[in-house]
């Protein structure tokens, strides 16, 4: 169910996100362990824009499945309450 949410939610992540969030989920998640180093890196070395760093989280969070798209659907709540609202996302 989350990993729907994130896909229904995805394009408005990616227009709304701000970089700063972007670098926050990304710190939350490899603690988190749903993210190693390398992944991490990717996001943020290989994709410049905030965009496209915003397109390739939500994409690998929900590749993972439910219970990482929870872990980041959690983090964006308690990192980007408004963000999180204006998605109609719901944590579990």
């Amino acid at each position: 169910m989350a990993d729907k949410q994130l896909f229904t939610a995805r394009k408005e992540f990616v227009d709304r996100v701000s970089p700063d969030i972007i670098l926050q989920l990304l710190d939350d998640l490899l603690e988190d362990e749903v993210l190693n180093d390398g992944e991490k890196n990717f996001v943020t070395e290989q994709h410049k824009s905030t965009a496209e760093q915003a397109r390739c989280l939500i994409d690998k969070v929900r590749m993972k499945g439910r219970k990482a798209s929870e872990k980041l659907i959690s983090r964006l709540m308690e990192r980007d309450f408004n963000l999180y609202e204006q998605l109609n996302l719901s944590a579990v």
